[in-house]
């Protein structure tokens, strides 16, 4: 027992230290490597579900293995493969542990909210110059927390918030001030990180869930409390941006952000004509051409997670991907809305899994740690359910031989 509660803790903090990735290696790395391999040594047990998706993961990264062959030039090719296989085996190893004991799903979003208020307010401290440093947690005049790129920062911050706001729709009045001033600080970070990706992806999974929790309960009380605390957040939401656009450096930039197709998307060679001009090329390149060669030849990286997965990971890996995104997608969707203790936790993770899968469309997500821990969180759930099911199957087989 004592070696199970020791095990769970330190769950919590590798996640907690997910939220704190200024260089590579990141203290995530070096930790959850020992963590990992700590805990498959003492015999972590692996489903079949577990193993299927360690199946996608393996596939994915033979791909990537093979398009290492089609460079000229390895340089540092093995080590990028080296992180992916490494966040690979983090979310198997987060599905295994959550199939072992569903409570750690609590111990996983709460130590997510935990990082995720700390580094949003290291990066609201640094925007506005708050302490002697603090310049470290900006990049081009948008807050970027404890991480190496805004980009990355502001959607790390979605599934805490979208914790949050679940925990604040169907939890006690007595928590209430605490968790709507960690979701306060929490959206002040996404809107200063002036990411559209996670501006949008944070606007899709909030409107999402009050969506899904909508339909799911059927009280007329509580559909009424979703709709007065989400004209609640509405109001909050557009008090804040008045409030930002009284600070000229701020508003300046918002406005310039909130262009839908900035001067890098359009254009010959443009973010867009790349991802036109790479899938082309790669119908020709059956293995792909090798990780980070594409930003060599046309000036930037893919920003495209399916262009990247054929470019670095080959038609194989491509497969995989789709393989992967589709089938978890699907069977979350299934489960989504069954009654078991887990299911909050499924929800919150499908929603901004979903919607990390829409901004890949636009952005590399390929090496973001709790995009595999969205993934392991999903997979989990969904090996929970499939318990639950082998369970209840052998109980009416024993009633019946009575």
């Amino acid at each position: 027992m004592a070696l199970r509660f020791l095990g769970s803790g330190c769950v919590a903090f590798g996640v907690f230290l997910s939220g704190f990735v200024i260089a590579e290696p990141a203290p995530y790395e070096l930790f959850m490597a020992l963590l990992i391999g700590s805990w498959f040594i003492l015999g972590l047990p692996i489903s079949r579900t577990t193993g299927a998706l360690l199946a996608f993961m393996l596939v994915y990264m033979v791909g990537g293995f093979l398009s290492l062959t089609q460079m000229g030039a390895i340089g540092t090719a093995p080590i990028y493969m080296g992180v992916t296989l490494f966040l690979a085996l983090s979310s198997v190893f987060y599905c295994a542990i959550i199939e072992d004991d569903w409570h750690r799903l609590r111990l996983i979003f709460n130590a997510w909210v935990a990082a995720a208020v700390m580094t949003a307010l290291l990066g609201i401290g640094g925007y506005f110059s708050l302490f002697p440093g603090s310049e470290v947690f900006t990049l081009y005049d948008r807050a970027k927390g404890a991480f190496q790129d805004p980009n990355v920062f502001g959607p790390f911050l979605a599934a805490p918030a979208l914790y949050l706001i679940h925990s604040i729709l169907t939890g006690r009045a007595a928590t209430l001030p605490l968790k709507a001033a960690c979701l306060g600080i929490i959206t002040i970070g996404v809107l200063l990180s002036f990411s559209r990706a996670a501006w949008a992806l944070f606007l899709f999974s909030a409107m999402t869930m009050i969506l899904v929790m909508f339909i799911k309960e059927r009280s007329g009380a509580f559909r009424l409390k979703i709709i007065a605390l989400a004209l609640g957040g509405l109001v909050f939401a557009v008090l804040a941006i008045i409030v930002a656009l009284q600070i000229p450096e701020v508003s300046d930039l918002l406005l310039s952000r909130t262009s839908l197709v900035q001067e890098y998307d359009g254009g010959h060679l443009g973010r867009f004509d790349r991802h036109r001009i790479g899938f082309l090329n790669a119908m020709g390149e059956p293995l792909g051409i090798g990780p980070l060669v594409f930003g060599t030849i046309w000036g930037e990286d893919e920003h495209n997670i399916w262009l990247k997965s054929l470019t670095s990971y080959g038609w194989l890996g491509f497969l995989a991907y789709i393989g992967l995104a589709a089938t978890t997608l699907w069977l979350g969707f299934r489960y989504l809305l069954r009654d078991r203790p887990w299911q909050p936790f499924l929800m919150v993770g499908w929603i901004v899994l979903l919607g990390h899968q829409l901004i890949g469309n636009v952005i590399d997500t390929d090496h973001w740690r709790h995009h595999f821990m969205l993934y392991g969180i999903v997979w989990g759930c969904i090996a929970l359910e499939h318990a639950h099911r082998r369970a209840r199957a052998r109980r009416n087989i024993r009633h019946d031989a009575l």
